[in-house]
């Protein structure tokens, strides 16, 4: 088996809708399962610190994952990969309301982070890697918005608990049934070669040089992620939220985010990736030290987190677009890998530092925590200077 690219036969679009489609319905398991567990845990009785540590296992799973899948992806290809990451991440879903013992829930996280994991990797890297240079901002941005909308929908999910416990998690199996037929349908693809003449000694030291502020945002997009839906709903039942408005408040930031997501991808192709990473980081800063003022005024909390959706949703995949800008292009896979691990490693973060906080400090703590990291990373963007190294990959590139 040949591991270098080749091009599918299936019309253009319809391959990239079918991968929009796979991140939309895995950003929807993400979006309902992290605050309805957390919510479920709750009413159990189970400490806010406890419930967080338990909300890690879902990232300890990605986490674990990103060590290993990058052999088999090159060997496999994109599709066996995508194909695996739903069998997971849909039959650990299903399995939620059957067994409600706290520790099999935390195997189970485990399980659908791997899931998870692998339908993310691969779909970002089919996406970026087949990106031409001048459109990677725009294509990235539509894999992000997907991501977005499905994970701004998925707490919305946590009413159907009305119906029955088992309603969502039977929805989502469903839905990754649906998109599994589609995925069928398309043709394998394999990442390019391992090596490159352009990458000297190890391809992980490489990308690290290189790229090292382009990887960053990936880690705190998953300390956002993970703490808002691990912990938010927390602190919305503290300053006496209603379930109903904890729900409606979680996809405020998915609404911000897909509203400005694609212009902020055409702004970065214009302006540079840098300078639209920064500006962003710095703004939402800002705005997360305001949430906690906010107290329980649900119109001013939405207007905030609308905001901050908006300016920081698209982290992951603007960074993900300006690694591609700075590597190789058979080096991708390695950056997609640290870029996951990334992830992961602020997901882990996230509900475990934010629980901490809340239980030990402040009700408001997370907040403060989301708005130090991202002004941070907005001074670092002042001393980061692209490498005389660094090598895009316009003349490989292709159209989606």
């Amino acid at each position: 088996m040949t591991t270098t690219t080749t091009r599918t036969k299936a019309p253009s679009w319809t391959r990239l809708t079918i991968l929009l489609s796979v991140t939309l319905i895995a950003g929807f398991n993400q979006g309902l399962l992290l605050p309805l567990l957390a919510i479920m845990l709750d009413h159990r009785g189970i400490a806010s610190d406890l419930n967080g540590l338990n909300s890690m296992a879902l990232y300890i799973g990605t986490f674990g994952m990103m060590f290993f899948i990058e052999k088999p992806v090159r060997k496999l290809g994109y599709k066996t990969g995508i194909l695996a990451g739903i069998v997971l991440a849909g039959a650990a879903t299903t399995l939620f309301p059957i067994c409600s013992a706290l520790w099999v829930w935390f195997i189970l996280r485990i399980v659908v982070g791997i899931g998870d994991s692998a339908l993310h990797y691969c779909t970002q890297l089919w996406i970026v890697s087949s990106s031409p240079p001048e459109r990677r901002g725009r294509f990235i941005s539509l894999y992000g918005m997907a991501y977005g909308l499905g994970f701004s929908l998925g707490p919305i999910g946590i009413n159907l608990t009305n119906l029955g416990d088992w309603i969502p998690f039977a929805l989502n199996a469903l839905l990754f049934t649906i998109v599994a037929m589609f995925v069928l349908k398309l043709k394998p693809e394999y990442p390019e070669a391992a090596q490159s003449a352009a990458v000297k000694g190890n391809r992980f030291a490489f990308t690290y040089k290189v790229a090292w502020f382009a990887l960053l945002p990936a880690v705190l997009y998953g300390l956002l992620e993970s703490t808002m839906n691990s912990n938010f709903p927390l602190y919305g039942l503290r300053v006496h939220l209603s379930e109903a408005e904890i729900s409606l408040l979680l996809p405020s930031l998915g609404v911000g985010s897909l509203l400005v997501m694609f212009p902020l991808g055409s702004l970065s192709d214009r302006l540079g990736r840098k300078s639209v990473l920064t500006f962003c980081a710095f703004s939402a800063a800002l705005l997360f030290f305001a949430v906690p003022l906010a107290e329980d005024k649900v119109a001013w909390l939405f207007v905030l987190l609308t905001l901050i959706g908006g300016l920081v949703g698209s982290f992951f995949s603007l960074g993900l677009a300006y690694a591609a800008d700075l590597l190789p292009k058979n080096v991708l896979p390695s950056a997609n890998v640290i870029a996951s691990i990334h992830f992961s490693i602020g997901s882990l973060l996230g509900p475990s530092i934010g629980g901490y906080s809340m239980h030990n400090i402040a009700a408001s703590s997370p907040f403060i925590i989301l708005g130090t990291a991202f002004l941070l990373f907005s001074a670092a963007g002042l001393f980061f200077r692209k490498s005389r190294g660094a090598e895009a990959s316009e003349s490989n590139s292709f159209v989606i």
